[in-house]
């Protein structure tokens, strides 16, 4: 019998399949565990390389295996399925992740540390809690209107919402009311919940060097300057910046074939949380250009409405189609900045190629009713916007001066 050298991992709750491969491909053995059994089995044998698929529990075994002086290998489950053979099954899936961990040219994901995966909690945690507020606001909406009330979508009449609900004068049945108002009372902790969150990401902008250094980018600011802190995996890991900007999922699509290219849409694939930042931001700064005002790293921002009516409860986000290559040149300039510290804490001539490219872009089309205060999810674009402080809130051109203290 060879000698291991890679071990694939069909990944569980409670029994985890293992398939052992030597040098050449040879099948050494096949074998269940249960849970309490795997790093017991990983201990016993000799230093390889064991493969799994990057899911919810990937990193966590990445880790415990890794500390038992084994090579980790996190792969796709996309680019596993194409070596399954015919039936699926926990020992078909296994031998396909060997399988695949052993191509010279697969693509492998970067094991997160705990402390990477806690401060990527927020986001996770920010977006689900948008996405129930937005369910109740809906909710409210559609059960008032079987009632009499209406009115116009967008969390920004969400206000007048509750109002009718607390108003004894409206026409809602006196059985409908008290749930009625569990709904409400339900939103507003939504609301606090929120806005606590919002907190915890400014402080962290604050805090954390790389952060403000990426603020320094047009188009980032402390959202998405901590969303790239926490989400981005280590800038090493990319040859290039296009390999980066591939990676959230700014690139094009290729339909190529018979020597003609064929470019489609932006393609999608990466990190939605980081694309979705990139183009808010990028497209905020095309609709306000910004003049070469050197602007401190380190200051405190501040949570501000963007642009909105006389009563702000509203802003206006722009239309992002022009803005998505845009993006993709702004990743392409995050990555080295992901790499090595600014010489200083001011806007200067690092990044006057995409400041000077922004300012000869075309203005776009606004499109209104777009709530503030919201990072984004599926449901529609949202915003956050940030300001240093002394800043005049009541000025736009002043308040998105220092290269968009949004996202």
């Amino acid at each position: 019998m060879g000698e291991v050298r890679t071990i694939g991992v069909d990944l569980a709750k409670n029994v985890f399949q293992v398939h052992g491969a030597d040098a050449s491909g040879a099948v050494l053995f096949r074998k269940k565990l249960r849970r309490h059994q795997v790093l017991t089995f990983f201990a016993g044998q000799k230093p390889c390389t064991v493969a799994m698929e990057a899911c919810g529990s990937a990193h966590h075994w990445a880790r415990e295996i890794g500390r038992l002086g084994h090579t980790i290998r996190l792969i796709r489950p996309a680019y596993v399925k194409p070596f399954v053979k015919r039936q699926k099954n926990d020992a078909a899936d296994a031998e396909a992740i060997c399988e695949a961990a052993q191509r010279p040219t697969m693509r492998f994901v970067v094991p997160k540390s705990e402390q990477t995966q806690a401060a990527a909690l927020v986001f996770r945690a920010r977006d689900l809690l948008v996405k129930q507020r937005t369910q109740i606001i809906n909710a409210l909406r559609g059960h008032l209107a079987e009632f009499g009330i209406v009115a116009a979508r967008g969390p920004a009449r969400a206000p007048q919402l509750m109002q009718a609900v607390e108003d004894p004068d409206e026409p809602i049945p006196k059985l409908a009311r008290p749930i009625l108002h569990m709904l409400v009372e339900t939103l507003h902790r939504l609301d606090e919940q929120i806005a606590l969150l919002d907190h915890e990401v400014a402080q962290r902008a604050k805090e954390n060097e790389t952060a403000r250094r990426l603020m320094t980018i047009p188009g980032i600011g402390p959202v998405t300057a901590v969303a790239l802190a926490a989400l981005a995996p280590p800038a090493e890991t990319f040859k290039r910046g296009r390999d980066f900007a591939a990676w959230i999922g700014l690139t094009p699509l290729q339909h190529s074939t018979g020597g003609k290219q064929k470019l489609g849409a932006t393609s999608k694939m990466g990190e939605r949380t980081l694309r979705r930042l990139l183009i808010l931001g990028v497209a905020l700064a095309l609709n306000d250009p910004i003049k070469d005002v050197p602007v401190l790293v380190d200051g405190p921002p501040q949570p501000v409405l963007l642009a909105g009516n006389s009563d702000h409860d509203l802003v206006e986000v722009p239309n992002v189609a022009p803005a998505r290559p845009l993006a993709f040149e702004a990743a392409g300039v995050v990555w080295p900045e992901l790499q090595r510290p600014s010489p200083n804490g001011f806007i200067g001539d690092d990044h006057a190629a995409l400041k000077q490219h922004l300012l000869n872009q075309p203005q776009a089309q606004w499109e209104p009713e777009i709530e503030p205060y919201c990072v984004g999810d599926d449901l529609g674009w949202k915003a956050v916007a940030f300001v240093a402080d002394g800043l005049d809130h009541a000025a736009p051109s002043t308040r998105l001066a220092p290269i968009l203290r949004l996202m």
